[in-house]
């Protein structure tokens, strides 16, 4: 559910309110509807235009400015100069449609985003606006329960679309009706479309053309009877007065529209003459389809896609042909089903999962439509609901969680704490822990799949060690070739001697703050008197200044935008003055055309002394410094030759304050030198505005020449520079404006998707000792503070099967990327030995490949498929929705695989199989 927040929004009726009086009328509105919302109260959709267009006109004269440079603007893009919107237009919100034609109603497209598209207004909100401005159409929607617990709440914007067809007339119709009414609704909805009357109605789920249930009871809501969008309804007429049964109309899937239903509508949908009760049952839970699947020995049976469905269809292969979880699925595994354990789904998954396995091993059978287990799933998780594309490791996590919680023998299981190390032997430390842990978790995925590793962390301060046992599920390893990255930051030089510039560094991939200021020092051969201030810029702000060297570098991502300020070192005190650029923007349209501020730029920084007292002058001649590598040339030539000026430590009392409109400030030697030596250049005062603690603007610019009022607490000075079309006329704001990314993804070149990464590399990688993200600190019981520790991982404990994940999708704050790396893993002779930290260890640690998902396509697209070794054949096949099909074990490998699965291969299989005894990367080289 949106919630309407207003630091920044609101507006007022009757007479026309003023923009600041309709803000703050929404905004009570707002937080008293929001506090009392409850299921069944209504909200309406408003398109974000016309919402942001209404932001832009109640903020014209608001500009909240925090100490820090940033805005106080909540849900709001720009502050900029706005007139008052018109009518509330929603036409991009619907389709074009004649609503006589229709009896869905109004229908939205199907592709809207919230907050992108569309924003959900409280009932009391929209009543408020139309009043103001009229317009439309109005789009409401109710507030539902929604989770497994039934308690949270959410706007329903897209109700269920059905299609109702009627046999035997063959009639059809579409309705929008909400998930959470009931089956007796629907009835009665579609007896009121088709004119029918209820005694002469039987509903049928007919998913897929196939009668699934009937929908017979009245008081169930069409959320639990699993109906899903764009599903067909069946409306079976039973008309005995002047319309005979047809026995004859075969509806499509070849089921009988009537034949065997009485007059009551049977529970058992109509058996053609060609469907064996056995296939019925079968056609009843899953829908069978008439693609066959090439092979008839078992294992070999396709799934079919419901839409999208194919990350599903491949994690379930690759789950169903592990050798533990088919044997178990098989036999009675229902008595360790545990229908109390609050963090399962009451055995409602593994009863499904083990079903569809059931099914998917029995042989000669045809490809089966998954769809019982897909609604059982969008049930428990509804992320996965919909027929979006969804990332196949996800769900395996999902999946292998649930199952677990629903199989979990434990069936009470208090917690007990593991006892801290206090420099005992890591073997008992880790027996100790692994047996807490079965004690409260101990089922056959904990069996299969759960191992043990050693989680290391070093304080950076006090260097103390803590060392603690953890179970993991499977191992996500990243897709590290190098332990480097590149780094691209703009570095400003605060004292006007040079120009700016991008350097790009390479830093260590895990690295710290310290690493990338020490690299950039290098870069710039920064002399002992200077110092760099790293700090990140967004939306031409300060975001964040760097100052502590342990932040992480993982926390700066690649299309952050960072700037190093190369200061002067100084003993004397100062204070750190940040100048925000400003400039005006023009709304065409208006006789008198409405002007605003807006920031532009990047933010620049500089010291100035604070021995005494600070004045407009100083802070003038630090602001000219700082700018005037960026005045051009022919600005330089036009303007007045003055007498040199005084450096700026021994500045405070030079100022001509006659003229008070004017102030010298020396600039690069490349502008300001000539033959008679240094020379400094009459300038304007440039249009300054100092911001107060409170929030109050000064102007710099007029006046005599005074004291700034400071607090004796303040680090810091935030000044405003507002730039007229005259004064950007006399600099290259150029370089102020092409702020780099820290890294520019560009096309992958060809080496970098066919150089081989090794399987051995991305664990190493895996195990590497990092700083933990920040969100992560740890509390350190020595120093009794939270702190950004180093933390280091080593293998202690293999499952029988271990699940590896490739983590082919980075994320950033804007943009999603997929590596197309190719990964060279082993598919025999997977050698773990040397990277098991237990010396007590005697076993060779050997693995094989069995199965693997493959993503081929890019982000949010693309498509999944299996390759999946069946053992007692030894040969390899590639599941593909419903077609499998034979492949060679050379083709087993991609750039696409993305979830590998291998099993524990005991070592005398492993010596018989004359694989390599090396270990680590002496078996890299042979795979």
């Amino acid at each position: 559910m949106t919630e309407v927040r207003v630091a920044c929004n609101s507006s007022s009726g009757g007479a026309q309110l003023t923009p600041e009086e309709e803000r703050v009328l929404i905004r009570d509105i707002a937080i008293t509807s929001e506090s009392k919302s409850k299921e069944g109260d209504s909200f309406y959709l408003i398109t974000q235009r016309w919402w942001q267009h209404w932001i832009d006109y109640v903020n014209q004269d608001q500009t909240y400015v925090t100490n820090d440079g940033s805005f106080m603007l909540e849900n709001c893009d720009t502050v900029s100069s706005s007139k008052r919107p018109a009518s509330i237009d929603n036409s991009d919100l619907i389709y074009d449609v004649n609503l006589e034609e229709s009896n869905a109603g109004i229908e939205i497209h199907d592709t809207l985003l919230e907050g992108r598209d569309y924003v959900l207004l409280p009932q009391e909100v929209w009543n408020q606006f139309y009043s103001w401005y009229g317009g439309g159409p109005a789009l409401a929607r109710k507030v539902i329960s929604s989770g497994l617990s039934q308690t949270e709440f959410a706007v329903e914007v897209y109700p269920l679309h059905l299609q109702l067809l009627v046999m035997p007339k063959g009639d059809r119709c579409a309705i929008r009706i909400s998930k959470k009414e009931t089956i007796g609704e629907l009835h009665k909805r579609a007896c009121e479309f088709f004119d029918l009357n209820l005694e002469q109605v039987c509903i049928w789920d007919y998913y897929g053309h196939h009668k699934h249930a009937l929908m017979n009871d009245m008081d169930k809501t069409l959320d639990d009877a699993n109906l899903q969008m764009d599903q067909d309804i069946l409306v079976e007429v039973h008309n005995n007065a002047n319309e005979p049964s047809k026995s004859s109309l075969l509806i499509a899937g070849g089921l009988s529209a009537s034949k065997g239903a009485s007059r009551g509508c049977s529970a058992e949908p109509s058996q053609s003459p060609n469907l064996t009760s056995q296939g019925r049952e079968l056609d009843n839970a899953y829908g069978t389809s008439t693609v066959t699947t090439r092979g008839s020995s078992g294992g070999l049976i396709g799934l079919q896609n419901l839409g999208n469905t194919c990350f599903m269809n491949s994690a379930i292969q690759c789950l169903v042909h592990t050798a533990e979880f088919a044997e178990y699925f098989r036999e009675d595994y229902r008595q360790e089903i545990n229908w109390q354990n609050p963090l399962g789904m009451v055995g409602e998954l593994a009863l499904t999962f083990g079903e569809l396995l059931r099914r998917l091993w029995a042989p000669g059978r045809t490809a089966i439509a998954p769809r019982q287990f897909k609604m059982k799933l969008a049930r428990f998780a509804p992320q996965f609901s919909g027929y979006n594309q969804h990332d196949s490791q996800e769900l395996l996590a999902f999946l292998l969680d649930g199952l677990h919680e629903d199989l979990n023998r434990v069936k009470h299981n208090p917690y007990k704490k593991s006892k801290d190390a206090d420099g005992r032997p890591d073997e008992e430390v880790a027996d100790e822990y692994w047996a807490n842990h079965i004690a409260r978790n101990d089922s056959i995925i904990v069996d299969v799949c759960q191992g043990q590793y050693k989680s290391t962390l070093v304080c950076p301060e006090c260097n103390k060690i803590s060392v603690t046992f953890d179970p993991f599920m499977y191992l996500s390893l990243p897709l590290q070739s190098t332990t480097t990255r590149s780094m691209t930051v703009m570095v400003f030089t605060c004292d006007g001697s040079a120009l700016p510039f991008a350097c790009t560094v390479t830093v260590p991939k895990q690295g710290r703050c310290r690493d990338l200021i020490n690299a950039l020092s290098c870069a710039c051969s920064l002399k002992n008197r200077d110092e760099l201030k790293l700090a990140e810029v967004r939306n031409h702000l300060f975001e964040r200044f760097l100052e502590d060297p342990l932040i992480s570098l993982s926390t700066i991502k690649d299309d952050d935008h960072l700037v190093a300020y190369k200061i002067a070192k100084s003993l004397k005190k100062t204070l750190l003055l940040r100048l925000i650029h400003r400039c005006q923007e023009q709304e065409t349209g208006d006789t008198k055309a409405a002007q605003k501020l807006k920031p532009f730029g990047t933010p620049l920084v500089s010291l100035i002394s604070h021995d005494g007292v600070i004045t407009t002058g100083d802070i003038q001649k630090v602001a000219h410094t700082v700018l005037s590598p960026l005045l051009r040339s022919e600005s330089l030539r036009q303007a007045d030759i003055a007498e040199p000026c005084s450096s700026l430590a021994a500045s405070n009392t030079g100022h001509n304050s006659s003229s008070g409109e004017v102030c010298t400030s020396p600039v690069s030697d490349s502008m300001n030198k000539d033959s008679s030596g240094s020379r400094a250049v009459t300038l304007i005062k440039l249009p300054l505005h100092l911001v107060e603690e409170s929030n109050a603007c000064i102007d710099l610019s007029v006046g005599e020449d005074k004291a700034i009022k400071l607090s004796s607490t303040s680090t810091s000075i935030l000044v405003y520079v507002d730039w007229s079309q005259e004064l950007l006329e006399k600099y290259n704001i150029h370089y102020l404006e092409n702020l780099p990314e820290v890294f520019k993804y560009g096309p992958v070149n060809k080496k970098a998707r066919t150089e081989p990464l090794s399987l051995y590399t991305c664990l190493e990688g895996f195990l590497r000792e990092e700083p933990l993200v920040p969100e992560d600190m740890w509390y350190c019981p020595k120093c009794k503070e939270r702190r950004q520790a180093s933390k280091k991982l080593d293998l202690w404990r293999l499952p029988e099967v271990l699940v590896i994940h490739l983590k082919r999708f980075s994320y950033s704050r804007s943009m999603k990327h997929k590596l197309e790396t190719f990964v060279n893993f082993p598919i025999r002779d997977f050698e773990l030995t040397n990277y098991i930290a237990n010396k007590n260890n005697t076993q060779r640690q050997l693995y094989e490949l069995y199965a693997l998902t493959n993503h081929y396509g890019g982000m949010g697209s693309g498509h999944y498929t299996a390759h999946i070794k069946l053992l007692d054949e030894n040969r390899w096949y590639n599941f593909d929705d419903t077609h499998i099909s034979p492949i060679n074990e050379e083709d087993v490998k991609s750039a696409a695989a993305y979830v590998l699965f291998y099993r524990r291969v005991k070592t005398g299989d492993a010596i018989s199989n004359g694989g390599n005894s090396g270990t680590g990367h002496n078996n890299g080289s042979s795979l």
